[in-house]
């Protein structure tokens, strides 16, 4: 019986997921100190400046490697704040994010490229209103993770430029000069902090 239990104990340590085998490497994005903000140029004269709700995720990284890095990161939509109401609404709509449909913006890296100077570029598919396509972020980080308590903090900022046509964010109108009162390239950014347990691994 004890040979058994012994080998049915080594199996499971061999036929473990992967995910078990990685916990170090999982990194848990801390909310409460990331956010994603957008900025688009309003009739062609000012930038509006805006912040999105809450990001939430996990990154996987061994802490040393940013060739390492997997991220798997979602963005809620309901909650975005550019300060007035009722374009905040407007955006909410079906003019613009559908967030009653569509709550969430989802990122998943595919690979990096590594840059200099802690510099990279993260490429993968962002999928907004259910429509995906390949963006590449230019991040910044990570920073050196600082051990506080119990958790290991670590932190990056990274930003990429999309056009919101490309989503399915069609709506505009026009001014009386001809140009659009919403530009179409929006830039986004996300200022990251994450975590993980210390004694992980």
């Amino acid at each position: 019986m004890r040979k058994t239990i012994l080998t049915l104990l080594a199996f499971a340590v061999v036929a473990a997921p992967a995910s078990a085998q990685t916990t170090a490497d999982t990194w848990t994005i801390d909310s409460n100190h990331t956010s994603a903000q957008f900025a688009v140029k309003h009739m062609m004269v000012s930038t509006v400046r805006g912040k999105l709700g809450k990001v939430s995720g996990t990154i996987k990284w061994d802490g040393k490697n940013v060739n390492t890095i997997q991220t798997d990161v979602t963005i809620g939509v309901a909650g975005l704040d550019t300060g007035v109401e009722a374009r905040d609404n407007d955006l909410r709509s079906d003019n613009f994010f559908s967030a009653a449909t569509y709550p969430t913006i989802v990122f998943k890296s595919r690979k990096v490229i590594p840059g200099a100077n802690g510099q990279f570029k993260l490429v993968g598919d962002l999928t907004i209103r259910e429509t995906t396509k390949e963006v590449a972020l230019d991040v910044e980080g990570p920073s050196p993770a600082q051990k506080t308590g119990n958790n290991y903090r670590t932190g990056a900022s990274a930003t990429t430029t999309i056009n919101r046509r490309d989503f399915g964010l069609l709506y505009n109108r026009l001014i009386e000069t001809g140009g659009a009162v919403v530009g179409d390239e929006v830039t986004i950014t996300i200022d990251l902090e994450t975590t993980r347990p210390a004694t992980a691994g």
